[in-house]
């Protein structure tokens, strides 16, 4: 049953005459109809997202995120959104995107707040991997189930899903503008970036905030665990290093005419990266090596081959692996460095180092905390407690870092859940209500604020 929209009216106006913040202690009739409607859908919704999970879509099966977006596509047009399937394939060799408008009915800009709503609907599991179906989890009475993307991020999926039906049924979701932008690759970007992230940075600049619904991180307290957000990530950019040297008899090594060879001037530069490069927020990790008298990586960054004899000296050697960062100013400052030390080579050799063009970093800004402050104040006014912001280093990069310099926003509004990219991934299903009326409430709050960043 929809609540009329006087009483959105009233909950406004009584906002408007009181000491309004935003950050209100109590729920109103609207907010609780908002969590009611939640509970009324939650078995359903829980039943959908078995079948999300039951459908392969791994980055490069594209038929199954194309099955996903055909799944989600007929829920968010019942909820009065216009839905477009943007494909991808011929340019960024990926699936494609789902973009949802939910327009202001008063005419843009008069609606408050405008929202994006991130997403993607692949997962890192392809047909190849052992683990494909959802089950729940024995012994844990029905709370927690396991299932390839389960937390990362079909259970946001159906957060999102379930908070916007529940916006939906209070009438609350007449008067608030919401783009929603899932993208088919965030597990493996497709390129380049401009076009594969072109959809949801135009969403971005029509929009004054953005949440991204990947998974909740859990955080152990003395009292168990408690749910938190996220105000930023770090970046995500993939090096590759190639040393070369002269080959010979590995009795005239470190001489004249051979030098150290490419091993030892690979080693050479890792070993000085662990000693000189660490700082606060920044991780760099290499993740595959291939040295000797041949090396050679393959297509996919992968794997590859390499030959070689214990006496002789390698003339070849390549390592790739990744740099993660606070913020774009440190990801310059690092690579930098990175290359002066490349630079730095041992007698007869060279080498050269290369980065891809990968997931900038979100900074955790001013405007996000106070995002943040409206987060926790719909949590305690729901009774459920304050969240804990958890930082950057608890996750990886995202999508919602392309549009970081557009919007303010929050990482982290979807499943609580543990395992991601691995067999075995689970996510907790009580709490879906939790994360889908936090969602709806601070929507719903945020939404009588004044358009504009």
């Amino acid at each position: 049953m929809r609540v009329s929209s006087h009483l959105r009216l009233l909950s406004l106006l009584s906002c408007l005459f009181a000491t309004c913040t935003l950050a209100q202690d109590r729920l109103s009739s609207v907010e609780q109809a908002i969590a009611a409607s939640v509970d009324s859908h939650l078995a359903a919704n829980q039943a959908f997202l078995e079948k999300l999970i039951n459908i392969n879509s791994g980055t490069m099966n594209f038929p199954g995120v194309i099955a996903v977006k055909d799944q989600l596509e007929p829920r968010l047009e019942a909820l009065g959104f216009h839905v477009r399937w943007v494909p991808m394939q011929s340019v960024t060799g990926r699936a494609g995107d789902l973009v949802a408008e939910h327009p202001c009915p008063a005419g843009e800009g008069k609606c408050g707040k405008r929202f994006l709503l991130i997403g993607h609907m692949d997962t890192v599991f392809e047909p190849s991997s052992s683990f494909q179906k959802y089950a729940v989890l024995p012994n844990t009475e029905g709370k927690r189930a396991t299932g390839p993307g389960i937390s990362d991020m079909k259970g946001g999926l159906v957060v999102m899903l379930t908070a916007l039906e529940a916006l939906h049924d209070s009438g609350a979701l007449d008067q608030i503008e919401v783009r929603i932008v899932l993208s088919g690759d965030e597990e493996r970007t497709g390129s380049p970036v401009e076009i594969a992230r072109r959809d949801m940075i135009t969403a971005a600049k029509e929009s004054d905030l953005a949440l991204e619904y990947e998974p909740s991180v859990p955080i152990p307290g003395p009292n168990g665990d408690q749910d938190s957000v996220s105000l930023g990530r770090r970046s995500s950019t993939t090096w590759h290093i190639e040393a070369k040297g002269v080959s010979g008899h590995s009795s005239q090594i470190f001489g004249d005419r051979l030098g150290y060879g490419a091993i030892y001037e690979l080693a050479r530069i890792l070993d000085t990266f662990r000693r000189e490069l660490r700082e606060e927020g920044l991780t760099f990790s290499p993740g595959l090596i291939l040295g000797g008298a041949t090396a050679q990586i393959n297509a996919d960054s992968t794997g590859g081959s390499a030959t070689g004899k214990a006496n002789v000296v390698a003339p070849a050697a390549i390592a790739t692996g990744d740099i993660r960062t606070l913020n774009n100013e440190q990801t310059d400052r690092v690579e930098a460095r990175m290359r002066a030390v490349v630079a730095a080579h041992l007698p007869k050799t060279e080498a050269t180092i290369s980065f891809d063009e990968g997931y900038p970093a979100m900074a955790a800004t001013p405007a996000n905390h106070e995002l943040f402050d409206q987060w926790n104040a719909a949590s305690v006014a729901l009774g459920l407690g304050p969240v804990i912001e958890s930082g950057p280093m608890t996750r990886g990069a995202g999508d919602i870092a392309f549009v970081a310099t557009y919007v303010s926003g929050l990482v982290g509004v979807g499943m609580i859940g543990e395992g991601a990219h691995a067999e075995g991934e689970s996510g907790r299903l009580d709490s879906i209500a939790r994360q889908a009326k936090r969602n709806a409430i601070f929507i719903e709050r945020m939404s009588h604020a004044p358009a504009g960043h």
